[in-house]
Protein backbone atom coordinates (compact mmCIF):
# COMPACT_ATOMS: atom_id res chain seq x y z
CA UNK A 1 0.00 0.00 0.00
CA UNK A 2 1.27 3.57 -1.16
CA UNK A 3 1.26 6.02 1.93
CA UNK A 4 -0.65 8.71 2.74
CA UNK A 5 1.06 11.21 4.89
CA UNK A 6 -1.74 13.64 5.82
CA UNK A 7 -4.16 9.94 6.43
CA UNK A 8 -1.02 9.30 8.52
CA UNK A 9 -0.99 12.72 10.23
CA UNK A 10 -4.32 12.55 11.20
CA UNK A 11 -4.06 8.78 12.13
CA UNK A 12 -1.71 9.76 14.70
CA UNK A 13 -3.74 12.40 16.26
CA UNK A 14 -3.07 15.74 14.26
CA UNK A 15 -5.73 17.67 13.81
CA UNK A 16 -4.67 19.24 9.60
CA UNK A 17 -6.32 22.55 9.22
CA UNK A 18 -5.73 24.93 6.77
CA UNK A 19 -4.50 28.41 7.74
CA UNK A 20 -6.82 30.44 4.55
CA UNK A 21 -10.19 30.98 3.43
CA UNK A 22 -11.37 33.28 0.76
CA UNK A 23 -14.74 33.42 -0.64
CA UNK A 24 -13.32 32.49 -4.38
CA UNK A 25 -11.95 29.31 -2.38
CA UNK A 26 -15.82 28.59 -0.60
CA UNK A 27 -17.51 29.28 -3.82
CA UNK A 28 -15.01 27.00 -6.22
CA UNK A 29 -15.60 24.05 -3.96
CA UNK A 30 -11.96 24.00 -3.63
CA UNK A 31 -12.60 22.35 0.17
CA UNK A 32 -14.12 19.13 -1.33
CA UNK A 33 -10.67 18.40 -2.47
CA UNK A 34 -9.03 19.14 0.88
CA UNK A 35 -11.15 17.23 2.90
CA UNK A 36 -11.77 14.79 0.61
CA UNK A 37 -7.70 14.05 0.04
CA UNK A 38 -5.91 16.34 2.34
CA UNK A 39 -7.61 15.05 5.70
CA UNK A 40 -8.39 18.92 6.50
CA UNK A 41 -10.52 18.74 9.08
CA UNK A 42 -10.47 22.90 10.06
CA UNK A 43 -9.51 26.50 8.84
CA UNK A 44 -7.55 29.42 11.13
CA UNK A 45 -7.95 33.19 9.22
CA UNK A 46 -5.94 36.16 10.03
CA UNK A 47 -5.83 40.00 9.47
CA UNK A 48 -3.51 39.09 6.51
CA UNK A 49 -5.28 36.10 4.95
CA UNK A 50 -8.97 38.44 4.80
CA UNK A 51 -6.26 41.35 3.50
CA UNK A 52 -5.06 38.90 0.38
CA UNK A 53 -8.58 37.34 -0.31
CA UNK A 54 -10.04 40.74 -0.26
CA UNK A 55 -7.40 42.19 -2.88
CA UNK A 56 -8.26 39.77 -5.63
CA UNK A 57 -11.89 41.43 -5.41
CA UNK A 58 -14.09 39.77 -7.81
CA UNK A 59 -16.10 37.35 -5.74
CA UNK A 60 -16.26 40.08 -3.20
CA UNK A 61 -17.86 42.37 -5.51
CA UNK A 62 -21.60 41.66 -5.34
CA UNK A 63 -21.84 42.12 -1.38
CA UNK A 64 -19.46 44.95 -1.56
CA UNK A 65 -21.98 47.01 -3.77
CA UNK A 66 -24.51 46.11 -1.90
CA UNK A 67 -22.77 47.48 1.07
CA UNK A 68 -21.96 50.74 -0.88
CA UNK A 69 -25.29 51.41 -2.01
CA UNK A 70 -26.63 51.31 1.93
CA UNK A 71 -24.14 53.87 2.99
CA UNK A 72 -22.31 51.25 5.47
CA UNK A 73 -19.26 52.36 6.91
CA UNK A 74 -16.30 51.06 6.20
CA UNK A 75 -16.01 49.01 9.46
CA UNK A 76 -19.20 47.88 9.45
CA UNK A 77 -18.19 46.06 5.39
CA UNK A 78 -15.08 44.99 7.08
CA UNK A 79 -17.12 43.05 9.78
CA UNK A 80 -20.33 41.98 7.35
CA UNK A 81 -17.82 41.06 4.62
CA UNK A 82 -14.91 38.81 7.12
CA UNK A 83 -18.18 36.97 9.07
CA UNK A 84 -19.88 36.26 6.09
CA UNK A 85 -16.75 34.07 5.01
CA UNK A 86 -16.47 32.78 7.99
CA UNK A 87 -20.42 31.72 8.58
CA UNK A 88 -20.37 29.89 4.94
CA UNK A 89 -16.58 28.15 5.85
CA UNK A 90 -18.44 26.88 9.06
CA UNK A 91 -21.44 25.71 6.79
CA UNK A 92 -18.79 23.81 4.92
CA UNK A 93 -16.95 21.86 8.11
CA UNK A 94 -20.28 21.29 10.07
CA UNK A 95 -19.95 17.62 9.41
CA UNK A 96 -16.28 17.28 10.60
CA UNK A 97 -17.92 19.45 13.68
CA UNK A 98 -20.69 16.88 14.38
CA UNK A 99 -18.31 13.85 13.42
CA UNK A 100 -15.85 15.64 16.39
CA UNK A 101 -18.25 16.57 18.83
CA UNK A 102 -16.75 20.12 18.26
CA UNK A 103 -13.17 19.28 18.36
CA UNK A 104 -12.56 19.87 14.85
CA UNK A 105 -14.72 21.56 11.96
CA UNK A 106 -13.55 24.78 13.25
CA UNK A 107 -13.32 27.61 11.61
CA UNK A 108 -12.05 30.94 13.30
CA UNK A 109 -12.23 34.41 13.11
CA UNK A 110 -9.92 37.28 15.13
CA UNK A 111 -11.39 40.66 16.97
CA UNK A 112 -9.59 43.36 15.41
CA UNK A 113 -6.13 43.57 16.21
CA UNK A 114 -6.68 46.88 16.90
CA UNK A 115 -8.08 46.04 20.36
CA UNK A 116 -5.43 43.61 21.01
CA UNK A 117 -4.44 46.03 24.19
CA UNK A 118 -7.92 46.73 25.30
CA UNK A 119 -9.10 43.98 27.27
CA UNK A 120 -13.02 45.49 27.67
CA UNK A 121 -13.19 46.14 23.73
CA UNK A 122 -11.78 43.03 23.19
CA UNK A 123 -14.54 41.44 25.05
CA UNK A 124 -16.98 42.89 23.14
CA UNK A 125 -16.00 42.47 19.58
CA UNK A 126 -15.72 38.70 20.46
CA UNK A 127 -19.62 38.73 21.74
CA UNK A 128 -20.37 40.64 18.56
CA UNK A 129 -18.54 38.66 16.28
CA UNK A 130 -19.63 35.42 17.93
CA UNK A 131 -23.54 36.40 17.41
CA UNK A 132 -23.16 37.23 14.17
CA UNK A 133 -21.54 34.23 12.57
CA UNK A 134 -24.25 32.14 14.28
CA UNK A 135 -22.60 28.95 14.38
CA UNK A 136 -21.46 26.75 16.63
CA UNK A 137 -18.40 25.78 15.13
CA UNK A 138 -16.80 29.41 15.09
CA UNK A 139 -13.76 30.21 17.22
CA UNK A 140 -13.33 33.71 17.90
CA UNK A 141 -9.52 34.59 17.43
CA UNK A 142 -7.94 36.33 20.75
CA UNK A 143 -4.59 37.36 20.35
CA UNK A 144 -2.21 36.75 24.02
CA UNK A 145 -1.17 39.99 24.95
CA UNK A 146 -1.49 40.50 28.78
CA UNK A 147 -4.55 42.74 28.06
CA UNK A 148 -5.89 40.07 26.20
CA UNK A 149 -5.82 37.25 28.95
CA UNK A 150 -8.95 38.32 31.14
CA UNK A 151 -10.55 38.90 27.56
CA UNK A 152 -10.02 35.20 26.87
CA UNK A 153 -11.35 34.42 30.11
CA UNK A 154 -14.39 36.10 30.27
CA UNK A 155 -15.16 35.33 26.62
CA UNK A 156 -14.84 31.94 27.73
CA UNK A 157 -17.51 32.75 30.67
CA UNK A 158 -19.86 33.82 28.27
CA UNK A 159 -19.66 30.31 26.71
CA UNK A 160 -17.86 30.86 23.45
CA UNK A 161 -15.39 28.76 22.30
CA UNK A 162 -11.83 30.84 21.50
CA UNK A 163 -8.90 30.63 19.08
CA UNK A 164 -5.89 32.05 21.22
CA UNK A 165 -3.63 33.55 18.91
CA UNK A 166 0.08 34.36 18.52
CA UNK A 167 1.64 32.59 21.70
CA UNK A 168 5.87 32.45 21.83
CA UNK A 169 6.59 32.02 25.34
CA UNK A 170 6.43 29.11 27.54
CA UNK A 171 5.30 31.61 30.45
CA UNK A 172 2.94 33.16 28.47
CA UNK A 173 0.88 29.97 27.48
CA UNK A 174 1.38 28.54 31.16
CA UNK A 175 -0.91 32.16 32.08
CA UNK A 176 -3.03 30.98 28.51
CA UNK A 177 -3.73 27.80 30.05
CA UNK A 178 -5.12 29.44 33.60
CA UNK A 179 -7.06 31.77 31.56
CA UNK A 180 -9.11 29.33 29.99
CA UNK A 181 -9.24 27.37 33.47
CA UNK A 182 -10.75 30.21 35.17
CA UNK A 183 -13.21 31.32 31.79
CA UNK A 184 -14.21 27.52 32.45
CA UNK A 185 -14.77 27.76 36.29
CA UNK A 186 -17.13 30.96 35.78
CA UNK A 187 -18.44 29.55 32.93
CA UNK A 188 -19.62 26.72 35.27
CA UNK A 189 -20.92 28.95 37.60
CA UNK A 190 -22.68 31.02 35.08
CA UNK A 191 -24.70 27.94 34.18
CA UNK A 192 -23.13 26.94 30.57
CA UNK A 193 -22.72 23.17 29.49
CA UNK A 194 -19.00 23.26 29.57
CA UNK A 195 -19.16 20.55 26.60
CA UNK A 196 -20.30 22.62 24.24
CA UNK A 197 -16.97 25.23 25.06
CA UNK A 198 -13.68 24.42 23.05
CA UNK A 199 -10.75 26.61 22.88
CA UNK A 200 -7.58 26.16 20.95
CA UNK A 201 -3.70 27.75 21.54
CA UNK A 202 -1.94 28.78 18.99
CA UNK A 203 1.88 28.36 19.64
CA UNK A 204 3.93 30.29 16.53
CA UNK A 205 7.14 28.19 15.01
CA UNK A 206 8.95 29.49 12.50
CA UNK A 207 8.71 33.04 13.37
CA UNK A 208 11.33 31.73 16.38
CA UNK A 209 13.27 30.07 14.66
CA UNK A 210 13.78 33.03 12.07
CA UNK A 211 14.37 35.87 14.69
CA UNK A 212 17.07 33.36 16.60
CA UNK A 213 18.67 32.36 13.06
CA UNK A 214 19.16 35.49 12.57
CA UNK A 215 20.55 36.37 15.79
CA UNK A 216 22.95 32.95 14.84
CA UNK A 217 24.25 33.88 11.78
CA UNK A 218 25.45 37.14 13.33
CA UNK A 219 27.52 35.15 15.96
CA UNK A 220 28.81 33.10 12.95
CA UNK A 221 30.85 30.19 15.28
CA UNK A 222 30.58 26.97 14.65
CA UNK A 223 28.59 26.42 18.05
CA UNK A 224 25.99 29.00 16.73
CA UNK A 225 25.95 27.31 13.32
CA UNK A 226 25.04 24.02 14.92
CA UNK A 227 22.08 25.56 16.72
CA UNK A 228 20.56 26.69 13.43
CA UNK A 229 16.74 25.61 13.04
CA UNK A 230 16.34 24.01 16.24
CA UNK A 231 14.76 26.29 18.36
CA UNK A 232 11.11 26.59 17.05
CA UNK A 233 11.01 23.02 17.49
CA UNK A 234 12.29 22.70 20.77
CA UNK A 235 10.12 26.12 21.85
CA UNK A 236 6.82 24.10 20.62
CA UNK A 237 7.93 20.57 22.06
CA UNK A 238 8.29 22.18 25.93
CA UNK A 239 4.81 23.91 25.14
CA UNK A 240 3.58 20.34 24.80
CA UNK A 241 5.27 19.33 28.11
CA UNK A 242 3.34 22.40 29.45
CA UNK A 243 0.27 21.35 28.01
CA UNK A 244 0.47 17.49 29.15
CA UNK A 245 1.55 19.25 32.61
CA UNK A 246 -1.36 21.19 33.27
CA UNK A 247 -4.08 19.06 31.57
CA UNK A 248 -3.33 16.54 34.47
CA UNK A 249 -3.85 18.94 37.87
CA UNK A 250 -6.66 17.97 40.10
CA UNK A 251 -7.88 21.34 39.35
CA UNK A 252 -8.10 20.43 35.34
CA UNK A 253 -9.60 16.94 36.98
CA UNK A 254 -12.58 18.76 38.36
CA UNK A 255 -13.35 20.82 35.17
CA UNK A 256 -13.48 17.16 33.36
CA UNK A 257 -15.72 15.35 35.10
CA UNK A 258 -17.83 18.70 34.74
CA UNK A 259 -18.06 17.87 31.22
CA UNK A 260 -15.25 20.28 30.08
CA UNK A 261 -13.15 20.18 26.92
CA UNK A 262 -9.02 20.18 27.61
CA UNK A 263 -7.69 23.22 25.39
CA UNK A 264 -5.94 21.98 22.46
CA UNK A 265 -2.02 23.14 21.26
CA UNK A 266 -2.24 24.91 17.74
CA UNK A 267 0.90 24.55 15.85
CA UNK A 268 0.88 28.08 14.12
CA UNK A 269 3.59 29.48 11.69
CA UNK A 270 4.38 26.00 10.37
CA UNK A 271 5.30 27.03 6.70
CA UNK A 272 9.01 27.22 6.85
CA UNK A 273 10.81 30.80 6.23
CA UNK A 274 14.36 29.64 5.57
CA UNK A 275 14.47 27.88 2.30
CA UNK A 276 17.36 25.46 3.52
CA UNK A 277 15.37 23.99 5.83
CA UNK A 278 12.74 21.14 5.19
CA UNK A 279 9.78 22.17 3.86
CA UNK A 280 7.66 19.91 6.09
CA UNK A 281 9.81 20.32 9.29
CA UNK A 282 7.04 21.98 11.51
CA UNK A 283 4.30 19.23 10.79
CA UNK A 284 6.59 15.84 10.43
CA UNK A 285 8.68 17.32 13.62
CA UNK A 286 5.57 18.14 15.64
CA UNK A 287 3.76 15.35 15.74
CA UNK A 288 1.71 14.60 19.10
CA UNK A 289 -1.59 12.83 20.27
CA UNK A 290 -4.61 15.70 20.36
CA UNK A 291 -2.87 19.02 18.59
CA UNK A 292 -3.91 20.82 15.91
CA UNK A 293 -1.62 22.13 12.68
CA UNK A 294 -2.49 24.66 10.41
CA UNK A 295 -0.93 24.87 7.30
CA UNK A 296 -0.44 27.10 4.26
CA UNK A 297 -1.25 25.50 1.60
CA UNK A 298 2.15 25.48 0.48
CA UNK A 299 2.92 23.12 3.54
CA UNK A 300 -0.19 21.31 3.49
CA UNK A 301 0.52 20.40 -0.10
CA UNK A 302 4.66 19.85 0.67
CA UNK A 303 2.96 17.22 3.21
CA UNK A 304 0.88 15.05 0.87
CA UNK A 305 3.74 14.96 -1.12
CA UNK A 306 6.51 13.60 0.33
CA UNK A 307 5.70 14.46 4.69
CA UNK A 308 7.10 11.20 6.54
CA UNK A 309 5.04 10.62 9.18
CA UNK A 310 6.73 8.25 12.10
CA UNK A 311 4.61 8.90 15.02
CA UNK A 312 4.91 10.85 18.35
CA UNK A 313 8.13 13.09 17.67
CA UNK A 314 7.60 15.35 20.58
CA UNK A 315 7.01 13.31 24.16
CA UNK A 316 10.41 12.51 25.07
CA UNK A 317 12.52 15.14 23.36
CA UNK A 318 12.38 17.43 26.53
CA UNK A 319 15.14 16.99 27.82
CA UNK A 320 16.79 17.75 23.80
CA UNK A 321 14.80 20.68 23.82
CA UNK A 322 15.79 22.32 27.05
CA UNK A 323 19.16 21.97 26.31
CA UNK A 324 19.03 24.07 23.02
CA UNK A 325 16.96 26.52 24.84
CA UNK A 326 19.82 26.88 27.55
CA UNK A 327 22.61 26.56 24.81
CA UNK A 328 21.07 29.36 22.81
CA UNK A 329 21.11 31.03 26.40
CA UNK A 330 24.81 30.33 27.00
CA UNK A 331 25.68 31.95 23.88
CA UNK A 332 23.89 35.45 24.80
CA UNK A 333 20.70 35.06 22.64
CA UNK A 334 17.79 35.77 25.55
CA UNK A 335 14.55 33.78 25.13
CA UNK A 336 13.11 36.48 27.24
CA UNK A 337 13.68 39.40 24.61
CA UNK A 338 12.94 37.04 21.57
CA UNK A 339 9.68 36.34 22.57
CA UNK A 340 8.68 39.43 23.65
CA UNK A 341 9.79 41.07 20.24
CA UNK A 342 8.12 38.34 18.08
CA UNK A 343 4.71 39.18 20.42
CA UNK A 344 5.07 42.87 19.16
CA UNK A 345 6.27 42.60 15.92
CA UNK A 346 3.53 40.01 15.33
CA UNK A 347 0.98 41.91 16.38
CA UNK A 348 2.14 45.11 14.49
CA UNK A 349 1.81 43.04 11.68
CA UNK A 350 -1.86 42.20 12.37
CA UNK A 351 -2.35 45.83 12.60
CA UNK A 352 -0.69 46.36 9.18
CA UNK A 353 -2.49 43.67 7.53
CA UNK A 354 -5.87 44.78 8.93
CA UNK A 355 -4.85 48.64 7.96
CA UNK A 356 -4.72 46.85 4.27
CA UNK A 357 -8.14 45.56 4.20
CA UNK A 358 -9.45 48.76 5.75
CA UNK A 359 -7.61 50.41 2.72
CA UNK A 360 -8.74 47.62 0.22
CA UNK A 361 -12.58 47.46 1.37
CA UNK A 362 -12.60 51.24 0.99
CA UNK A 363 -11.67 50.97 -1.83
CA UNK A 364 -13.92 48.66 -3.48
CA UNK A 365 -17.01 50.81 -1.75
CA UNK A 366 -15.55 53.82 -3.50
CA UNK A 367 -15.40 51.89 -6.92
CA UNK A 368 -19.08 50.15 -6.46
CA UNK A 369 -20.81 52.92 -5.01
CA UNK A 370 -20.29 55.51 -7.71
Amino acid sequence: MTSNPTADLSSAGVSIWLDDLSRERINSGAFKRLIEELNVVGVTTNPSIFAAALKKGESYASQVGALAQAGASLDQAVFDITTHDVAQACDIFAEAAKRTGGFDGRVSIEVDPRLARDTQGTIEEAKRLHAKVQRTNVLIKIPATVEGLEAITETIAAGISVNVTLIFSLERYREVINAYLVGLEKAKENGHDLSKIHSVASFFVSRVDAEIDGRLDALGTPEAKALKGKAGLANARLAYQVYEEQFATERWQVLAGAGANPQRPLWASTGVKDPSLPDTLYVTGLVAQGVVNTMPEKTLEATADHGVIEGDTVTGTYEESNAILNDLDGLGISYKEVVEQLETEGLDKFVTSWSELLETVQTALDTEGR
